[in-house]
């Protein structure tokens, strides 16, 4: 079953134009539901108000941070089970390696790829 028309995505990217290009592909693949914060905290409250399927949150962001946004949702039963790729433009960062610990579940690379995109929310919510 294809879930590109039922699920939910939140981009979380502290540069607008990072946020733009993440949004843009994900229309281009045909994923229309979809919002967007511009750092961590936003990303959070955005949570609390409608959960998403999936979070595509930078690792460095201002406020709260992609790992400390990860770490707060994994501490929460309620969003647990949410999928969630970091991305960063430092794919040599040492807190990527502990986003791995505490429940990433695919890491994206900057500069953005529509194929890597697509790998990643396919190996996080099923076939899209």
């Amino acid at each position: 079953m294809l879930l590109r028309k039922e699920i939910r995505v939140l981009v979380a990217d502290d540069m607008s134009v990072s946020r733009q290009i993440l949004l843009q592909m994900l229309e281009r693949i045909g994923i229309a539901d979809t919002t967007s914060a511009s750092d961590g905290i936003a990303a959070w409250n955005s949570l609390l108000r409608r959960p998403a399927d999936v979070i595509i949150a930078d690792l460095e962001m201002p406020g709260m941070d992609g790992l400390q946004l990860l770490r707060r949702m994994r501490e929460h039963r309620r969003f647990f089970r949410i999928g969630f790729v970091m991305t960063s433009g430092h794919d040599g960062d040492p807190r990527i390696d502990e986003a791995w610990r505490c429940g990433m579940n695919r890491f994206l690379p900057k500069p953005f790829d529509i194929h890597r995109l697509v790998k990643s929310l396919e190996s996080v919510a099923g076939r899209i």
